[in-house]
């Protein structure tokens, strides 16, 4: 696996925006980290017990788009240095879901009294850095916008199939105007660490979304008659995954709240 390592910075450590997003949801602080520590990426989580480890490792590799691995821990380590030398898995992330046979049992803001030695952190790309790149462009970005959670959506789309983990891809939308959608395309397209261009555009039902107004995750935006909808991958796709794989014990983040990590978003374009 490709270890990514974060850009020289200039900032002291204790000053990295990001650093001090972490220790404000370390403290209890629970809110969506869309634009928060701009230039910072953030990640998906999936917390899985080291017997599926292996599963959901080549889970990711065929399924690249939703699930793109920046940073993985050693089994029963709560800490992934290459993200962030005092990053803390257990604490550092604003809201938890914990999953029992496949189902969420509880949405803390700490995992530290579920965490086990046998648990693999598996750290996934994140949308909110090329949405950095499209607000450099100029271009708006609906929920952040109206101050919410980025919608996401389960789809007909099925992924590649590794061990027990099989299921729909999720996506989120981001709705622009025509032209706009195009140039998003080729701005994402740079940035395949943290998926890349759109996979479907226009046409909900096409991927089976039955009413846009309605995400399965996250929160609705408003589509403008001159707009269509666009969207990406997503990194909850393993939450739909493990649901559907019923596994006995799992850990991920709860939608549209990230792990803020120290990595630099312009390290994962690659052109």
């Amino acid at each position: 696996m490709t270890v990514l390592v974060a850009a020289q910075q200039t900032e002291t450590p204790d000053a990295l925006p990001s650093r001090k997003a972490r220790l404000a949801y370390r403290a209890g602080l629970v809110a969506s980290t869309a634009g928060v520590a701009p230039g910072y990426v953030q990640g998906n989580l999936a917390i899985l017990p080291a017997e599926y480890a292996g599963a959901f490792h080549r889970f990711c590799q065929l399924n690249p788009k939703p699930c793109p691995i920046i940073g993985m821990s050693d089994v029963g380590s709560p800490f992934i240095p290459s993200l962030g030398a005092d990053l803390d898995i257990r604490t550092d992330v604003p809201r938890y879901r914990v999953w029992r046979d496949g189902e969420v049992v509880d949405e803390p803001t700490d995992v530290s009294k579920y965490w086990r030695d046998d648990l693999v952190t598996f750290v996934l790309g994140c949308s909110f850095s090329f949405e950095e790149a499209l607000l450099e462009e100029g271009m708006p970005i609906r929920h952040i916008e109206k101050n919410v959670r980025v919608p996401m959506y389960r789809t007909n789309i099925a992924c590649g199939e590794a061990g027990p983990f099989a299921g729909p891809m999720v996506v989120s939308m981001r709705p622009f105007k025509p032209a706009d959608a195009i140039r998003a395309v080729q701005i994402t397209s740079r940035y395949p660490a943290v998926h890349g261009a759109p996979v479907h555009l226009g046409h909900p039902h096409l991927i089976g979304i039955k009413d846009i107004a309605k995400p399965d995750y996250g929160d609705p935006v408003p589509v403008a008659d001159d707009e269509i909808p666009v969207f990406w991958a997503c990194g909850v796709t393993p939450q739909s995954v493990i649901n559907a794989a019923k596994l006995p014990f799992a850990i991920t983040h709860s939608p549209g709240l990230m792990l803020v990590t120290d990595l630099k978003n312009r390290a994962m374009a690659v052109i």
